[in-house]
This record gives C-alpha cells, sequence and structure tokens, in this order.
C-alpha cells in the first residue's frame, strides 16, 4: 500500500510540473502571437537557428551571463562570442567567456573558460514559406591553462552534434534545437530547446524560449524558461537582454536565475538591411 501510495505521489507530481510548464509555454504563445510574428533563435536565447551573417560578414557578440542557484553561481564576466559567413550558408564560430565561478562558502574563483570551435552549415534552405535546417558540431577544449585544476572548468573535453530547424507557420515563425553532446571523460547528454517571437517594429522584438539539456549518466534533466529581447539602437548595434529561471524548484542544479545582457555587433554595417539584423548563436556551458 505505500509503495502504490508513493507511486500515485509521483505521478501527481510529474502532473503537477508538466501542467505548470504548458500553463507558462501557453501564456508566452498568446502573448507572441498578439502581433505580426517575426521569431529568430540564437543570442540572447540559448536555441541556435539556422541563420548565418553571410559571405565575409561579422557578428560579434559581448555579453554578461549570469547562471545563479541555491548554493552556487557561474557568470560569464564577459562572453565572447565570434562568428563569421563564408558564402551564403556557412558559418564559422569561436567562443570564450572569462568565468567567475563562486561555491559557498569559498570565495569566488575566477579564470577562463573552455574554448568552443564550431562550423554551421545551412545545407536545406526552401526560402521564407518554407524549411531551413543546419547542422552546427561545436568541440568544447580546455585551454592550457590552470582552470581545471581550480575547478573553474570541468575535465572533460566535448562534441556537440546539433540540428537547427526553422519555418513560417501562417502568423508565427517557429525556430527548433536538437542535439547530442559525446563528452571524454563524462557522461553523454542531450540538449533542445525552440524559440518564438515577434517584432513590434524595425528596433524591437521580443521572444519566449524553452531550453531544456540532459546528461545520461548520472541522468539530470534542467529545463529552463525565458523572456528575451533585442532592439537595435543603431544599424550595426544591437542590445541583447533575456532573463528566466528553471522550470523545476531551485537547487544546486536548477538555476533561479538565467540571463544574457549584451551588445551584438554587424560588420561591415553595410552589409545588414536596417530592417532586419542578423543575430543568432549562443549555447548555455560554462
Amino acid at each position: 500500500m505505500e509503495r502504490k501510495g508513493w507511486l500515485r505521489s509521483a505521478l501527481r507530481a510529474c502532473l503537477d510540473r508538466l501542467k505548470t510548464s504548458l500553463r507558462v509555454c501557453l501564456i508566452c504563445f498568446c502573448l507572441l502571437v498578439a502581433a505580426p510574428a517575426f521569431a529568430q533563435a540564437g543570442p540572447p536565447y540559448y536555441t541556435n537557428d539556422p541563420g548565418t551573417p553571410g559571405p565575409r560578414n561579422w557578428e560579434i557578440n559581448v555579453a554578461y551571463m549570469p547562471f545563479l542557484y541555491t548554493d552556487q553561481s557561474i557568470t560569464h564576466t564577459p562572453d565572447l562570442d565570434i562568428n563569421f559567413g563564408i558564402g551564403e550558408r556557412i558559418q564559422l564560430t569561436y567562443e570564450n567567456a572569462w568565468l567567475r565561478v563562486h561555491n559557498l562558502p569559498s570565495t569566488a574563483k575566477f579564470g577562463l573558460g573552455q574554448s568552443n570551435f564550431g562550423v554551421k552549415w545551412r545545407f536545406y534552405d526552401a526560402g521564407e514559406s518554407g524549411w531551413s535546417i543546419s547542422t552546427f558540431p561545436q568541440a568544447f577544449v580546455n585551454n592550457p591553462n590552470n582552470s581545471v585544476n581550480r575547478g573553474i572548468t570541468p575535465e572533460s573535453n566535448a562534441f556537440l552534434l546539433p540540428f537547427e530547424f526553422s519555418r513560417k507557420f501562417g502568423p508565427v515563425d517557429v525556430d527548433f534545437e536538437l542535439g547530442y553532446e559525446f563528452v571524454h571523460k563524462g557522461s553523454d547528454g542531450w540538449l533542445g530547446g525552440s524559440v518564438i517571437g515577434h517584432r513590434f517594429n524595425s528596433k524591437f522584438e521580443m521572444g519566449a524560449e524553452f531550453y531544456s539539456q540532459s546528461t545520461i549518466n548520472p541522468y539530470q534533466f534542467q529545463p529552463t524558461i525565458g523572456v528575451g529581447s533585442r532592439y537595435r539602437i543603431h544599424k550595426p548595434v544591437v542590445i541583447l537582454l533575456m532573463a528566466g529561471r528553471s522550470l523545476e524548484a531551485a537547487s544546486s542544479t536548477q538555476p533561479y536565475f538565467v540571463g544574457y545582457f549584451g551588445v551584438q555587433f554587424l560588420l561591415p554595417p553595410k552589409s545588414y538591411d536596417a530592417d532586419e539584423p542578423s543575430p543568432h548563436k549562443i549555447r548555455l556551458r560554462p
């Protein structure tokens, strides 16, 4: 009888979490479809989209990124994300961050994070009314410094193989991503995310994101939801903002706050249409 009661309680808790998640997603969806839709993943979101900067164009994102837990925090101060376009469908990426890692009650530690090298290829593009699909393999490697020994970065290096999808459905544009991470000296894992958004005018847009990542052995699941915006203060300069939290109760593995507060530079300025900024990439990882 005790076992059946425990099972009922566990099922009831899972259903309550699912109802809460669906309710939040429904509210975000209703807010976003209230105006003509414009959805684009990438900074300030963690989900990527199939977009690339274009031939010989640069997209540079500089941001402050806090990840706050009950007994620790990891902050990118700042995070530097550099993207370069080769042709219409290929993007080269390099990303790294100066990290502040604070595990209570110890004092905070500072050091260089892992280097992220990536190549995005949009191998299918049916235009604005059809599907766009890309793959974005990325390698996360430690630098020749003491960040691993000091507990700032994990010992394991990793290879991420995700796929990005984008399509307009009537008035709504949808971007989503699904990927598998191969980890050396660590647990493999999955990631997935989706973004829906609206552009309210030529300068301002908002969006909502559901994002999750998990490890397989041991199994850990971290679902987050966030609301973000982009504001174009000048033709090549875009303000990027996002705030969110885990859908689970805050703990040492579930953040009570995640954020992205940054600036994007699109170069050369003449390559970008005044009404079509082209932001696109970030990943939730120290």
